[in-house]
């Protein structure tokens, strides 16, 4: 099998395995060790081979890897002539994808090294990260059928989603953001009417700014959730406790609730990317709480699901 392998430095430089020049950006001289892999895993290096002149692998640890080195690959990917392309990542095990598209694999590759979202700390909000993979243990989590949507479609968006939603009592816990590469800001697309705190503005809010929903700041912490999911391309289920300020209730003490949420991130015909997000109220306030999990879902909301 005929190799040719090039490595990218942390600085976005081109150098070969076993040279010098490779030597000196590892920083070792003489390595007793498997120094290629190492560079990869642990320093930040991009490994870029192109196997029988057929196949384009590309080797990465995207945690450790600088966005001068992405660019370094992505820019060497638009000139390649090769059609079919391998990405290997590091994610607490060694993963593989396959594309037959530069334009898909640059995607790919920007989505693996985004970096990661840490959300602001605050009184009012609390988020708790859960491991997205427990929701495929068992039969136990509402939230599974549409993580198992998501994965099985790979995160393309069609007309199913919406009906599973509804046959899995989701559908009024679920709002659809909208989020475009020109505008980056996200938008409602669709809002369950089991947000009755939002008021009439669950109704009148399709299409407008998620962040200038009716407390405004709730609507801007969410917003840079929204955003990450959008650019990341992956899936977020977190455990949230909040304060919440209920439409028409200004000067009201805000409402305590604490709700599972899943974040997903699904490809469009369009470049808009589409996030769902289900929640599942798991401690609310007694009497005028969030509508729990199974109510009907409004003719209007359902409609109003569209993509700019």
């Amino acid at each position: 099998m005929q190799h040719f392998t090039m490595l990218v430095t942390p600085d976005g430089e081109w150098v070969s395995p076993n040279t010098p020049e490779f030597f000196a950006a590892l920083g070792d001289p003489n390595p007793d060790y498997d120094a290629v892999a190492f560079a990869v895993k642990n320093l930040g290096f991009i490994k870029f081979q192109v196997i029988q002149q057929s196949i384009v692998e590309i080797e990465l640890h995207p945690h450790n890897v600088e966005l001068r080195t992405l660019l370094a690959v992505q820019q060497q990917l638009l000139s390649s002539e090769v059609r079919l392309f391998r990405i290997k990542y590091f994610d607490t095990t060694w993963k593989s994808e396959s594309s037959s598209t530069i334009d898909g694999t640059i995607s790919r590759l920007s989505e693996l090294c985004a970096p990661a979202f840490t959300p602001a700390l605050t009184e009012r909000f609390l988020v708790e990260p859960q491991d997205f993979s427990t929701l495929f243990d068992g039969d136990a989590s509402q939230l599974r059928p549409l993580a198992q949507k998501w994965r099985v479609s790979f995160g393309q968006f069609d007309t199913s989603i919406v009906p599973l939603a509804l046959r899995h009592q989701l559908l009024s816990r679920m709002v659809i953001v909208g989020v475009t590469p020109r505008e980056r800001e996200p938008r409602w697309r669709f809002i369950g009417d089991g947000h009755k705190w939002m008021g009439e503005y669950q109704f009148s809010g399709v299409g407008d700014l998620v962040e200038n929903m009716p407390d405004k700041e709730y609507g801007s912490w969410v917003t840079e959730f929204y955003k990450s999911v959008a650019s990341s391309g992956q899936p977020r289920y977190d455990l949230i406790t909040a304060q919440l300020q209920y439409e028409g209730e200004k000067g009201k003490p805000r409402r305590p609730v604490r709700y599972e949420r899943l974040l997903l991130p699904w490809k469009t015909p369009s470049d808009e990317v589409f996030i769902t997000l289900c929640s599942k109220i798991v401690g609310t306030e007694p009497g005028r709480g969030l509508t729990p999990i199974g109510s009907s879902a409004s003719p209007f909301a359902m409609n109003s699901v569209r993509s700019s």
